[in-house]
C-alpha cells in the first residue's frame, strides 16, 4: 500500500517550503489512498544525539546506557522512514546548508545498519524541496556556497534513500520583500511556478 511520510523542517508556518511540501502531499494523497505521517521537526524538535544515543546506533545490542524514550525516539524516526514508499522533504536554506532540526533527524538516520548495499531504507521515491533566498544554481556566484543540496545528496545515497532522489527548487524567495532584490521577483515567480508545475508531476 502507498505511504507518505511528509517531513518540514522550517521555521515559518507559512514559508515556501512547506507551502510546496503542502501541495505535493495533497495532490500526492489525491492519487494515491494509503497511509500518511506528517513529521514537523521545527515544531516538535527532535533532541541532538548524545553519547549513549550514538553508541546505541553505532553498537546495537550492546549496554549503552540509552533511555527508553530516546530509543523509542529513534524507533519511531526509523519506522516511519521504512514504512513510507514516498518521503517529501521540505528543506529551506540556513546559513548555506540544511536547518539543525533536519540534521538531528537524520543523526537517527544516518549509522552503520542503514548504510549496508542494500539499505533496509531503500526502494523509496523521496522528493527533496528546496527553498533558497538567494540563488545558488550553476553558474551564479554563489554557486560554491550550495551546501544544501550537495549536503542532502551525499547523506541520503549513503542510507539507500538516493535510488529515486528529485530535488526541486524554489529560488531566489527573498525577492518579493528584499527591496534590493525585486529586479528578481520575475525569476523567483518562474521558479515557483516551476517547483509547483514540478511537484505536480512527481505526485501523479
Amino acid at each position: 500500500m502507498s505511504h507518505l511520510l511528509h517531513v518540514d523542517s522550517s521555521l515559518g508556518t507559512e514559508s515556501v517550503s512547506r507551502r510546496l511540501t503542502a501541495y505535493f502531499a495533497e495532490e500526492w494523497r489525491n492519487q494515491h489512498p494509503g497511509g500518511y505521517v506528517h513529521r514537523d521537526v521545527a515544531a516538535q524538535p527532535i533532541p541532538h544525539i548524545t553519547e549513549p544515543v550514538h553508541k546505541a546506533l553505532t553498537y546495537p545490542g550492546t549496554d549503552n546506557g540509552q533511555s527508553a524514550q530516546e530509543r523509542d525516539l529513534t524507533e519511531a524516526i526509523t519506522r516511519e522512514v521504512v514504512e513510507a514508499s514516498t518521503i517529501v522533504l521540505g528543506v529551506p536554506m540556513h546559513n548555506f546548508t540544511v536547518p539543525s532540526t533536519l540534521k538531528a533527524w537524520l543523526d537517527r538516520l544516518v549509522h552503520p545498519a542503514h548504510m549496508a548495499v542494500p539499505s533496509p531504507l531503500g526502494g523509496k521515491k523521496v522528493v527533496a524541496v528546496l527553498s533558497r533566498g538567494g540563488s545558488y544554481a550553476p553558474g551564479t556566484p554563489r554557486e560554491a556556497f550550495d551546501y544544501q543540496q550537495t549536503y542532502l545528496k551525499a547523506i541520503l545515497e549513503a542510507i539507500g534513500l538516493g535510488e529515486d532522489l528529485t530535488f526541486v527548487t524554489a529560488e531566489l524567495t527573498m525577492a518579493t520583500v528584499a527591496p534590493q532584490m525585486a529586479q528578481f521577483k520575475p525569476l523567483a515567480e518562474a521558479s515557483m511556478a516551476n517547483a509547483y508545475e514540478t511537484l505536480e508531476k512527481l505526485a501523479q
